[in-house]
């Protein structure tokens, strides 16, 4: 569990205003439970384009190593959202973050933060992954349909487990997190096949990480179809027209 401590809460809060008004000014809560992102109307908007261009640059000079762990998860997955999404309006219009590349954009998909260059891809997997916590998963969103939602709010460290616990809960009782099939068994999000060592490192821990989270009747379907047949990702873009 991390929990943000000490006169800092109000300094992270500012840190990510900025991040903050663009989400509420973009991002689209829609009907079917997926949140998706007016790339358009964010490119077409220079201001705006500049006000995200300098949200990252903010984080240059920041020494992440005066800031509570709370507050470094914050700040990694805001950096990761909106970098990515900086990447996406400068390729618009497309389908998916990985059009025109089987392996997709992680690795070159840089910015400067506390003095040096890091992509997406470190970022993941260098930062975020070994704290140790699995629900850093449903902070991170890569554009794509089938991932865990962006959330209309900057991830603030002061209110942090309860927000992570909370997208949890949104990705798993979603069917695009979890789905029991016609014939039996689970359908999960491939998420829980490509990190499985983050959930546990087996099946069983896997559904035991999804329970945790599973409203009572999702619950007790998971419970009687507990075999995870199915594996599924879609990585049609989160764009909002």
């Amino acid at each position: 569990m991390v929990v943000a401590t000490g006169s800092a809460v109000s300094d992270d809060m500012a840190r990510h205003f900025a991040w903050d008004g663009l989400l509420d000014t973009y991002l689209v809560e829609s009907e079917d439970g997926v949140n998706r992102f007016d790339y358009s109307g964010l490119k077409d908007n220079s201001e705006d384009v500049g006000t995200l261009d300098a949200y990252l640059e903010s984080f240059e000079e920041l020494d992440f190593d005066r800031l509570s762990d709370a507050e470094q998860i914050a700040a990694w997955a805001n950096i990761y959202n909106a970098l990515t999404i900086k990447h996406m309006i400068g390729r618009y219009p497309v389908r998916s973050i990985k059009s025109g590349s089987l392996f997709g954009p992680w690795k070159k998909v840089k910015t400067v933060v506390d003095g040096e260059d890091i992509s997406l891809d470190e970022i993941e997997h260098q930062v975020l992954r070994p704290m140790g916590d699995p629900r850093i998963h449903y902070a991170i969103n890569c554009a794509s349909y089938g991932c865990p939602n962006l959330r209309r709010d900057a991830w603030a460290a002061q209110t942090l487990d309860a927000d992570l616990d909370a997208a949890a809960r949104a990705y798993i009782n979603h069917p695009r997190g979890v789905a029991i099939r016609s014939k039996g068994g689970l359908q999960v999000s491939e998420i829980y096949k490509w990190f499985k060592e983050d959930f546990g490192g087996s099946e069983a821990r896997v559904v035991a990480h999804l329970l945790d989270y599973a409203n009572p009747v999702l619950a007790a379907e998971i419970k009687a179809n507990a075999d995870i047949k199915t594996y599924e990702y879609d990585w049609s873009l989160n764009d909002a027209k």
